[in-house]
């Protein structure tokens, strides 16, 4: 069995795990069947965000089926570095389960909050407001690692990028939907990693 075997099958199951994980989730939030307004992203956003999250998981795809589909794209990175990519996938999957369960029926794909929406600051959400996103940058670095390709990298990039550009329009959604409360709650916590108190 070559390495990028063994990686893939490797990546094939933390793929499994996080669907495993986030799917449930997805589904249950949308049982209310309520239509959300995306174009509220804006259309850079909508033009860029899920194209390219498209290239990263069909990327992901063509690995998974046959990683010298992707060797044009491949990078030398040291056996103990692609292993991390194992640890740090793990941690992400643990955080994508918290995280997800705490958010409950609030879960959207989108900046739009649902007609019946709570403001969560329990859970990882007492510490940072879009640790979803954290989880999602984390497993996009999981899967580069696993398989040391540069393809992968660039459109994970690219779309951790994106997610952070949005949050600024999320955050004004936020704050018009909650207003001092999520204006309190943003002077308590980071925005993706936790405040250091003075």
């Amino acid at each position: 069995m070559s390495e990028d075997d063994l990686f893939r099958r490797v990546m094939l199951g933390a793929v499994i795990v996080t669907m495993a994980i986030a799917v449930p989730f997805r589904v249950r939030s949308q049982a209310t069947r309520e239509a959300l307004d995306r174009r509220q992203e804006g259309m850079f956003i909508l033009a860029t965000l899920r194209p390219i999250a498209g290239m990263f998981w069909i990327g992901v795809l063509a690995f998974l089926i046959n990683p010298t589909w992707l060797s044009w794209a491949a990078v030398p990175l040291p056996v103990w570095l692609r292993w991390t990519g194992v640890g740090v996938c793990a941690v992400s999957a643990t955080a994508l389960y918290w995280t997800m369960s705490t958010l409950g029926p609030n879960l959207t794909d989108t900046v739009v909050t649902r007609k019946v929406h709570t403001l969560v600051t329990r859970g990882p959400y007492r510490w940072v407001r879009h640790p979803f996103y954290g989880c999602v940058a984390l497993t996009l670095v999981a899967v580069t690692l696993l398989s040391a390709n540069w393809f992968l990298m660039l459109t994970g990039g690219l779309v951790i990028s994106l997610l952070v550009l949005r949050t600024r329009r999320e955050e004004e959604l936020l704050v018009a939907r909650f207003g001092d409360a999520y204006r309190g709650y943003m002077a308590s916590t980071g925005r993706f990693l936790p405040k250091i108190s003075a």
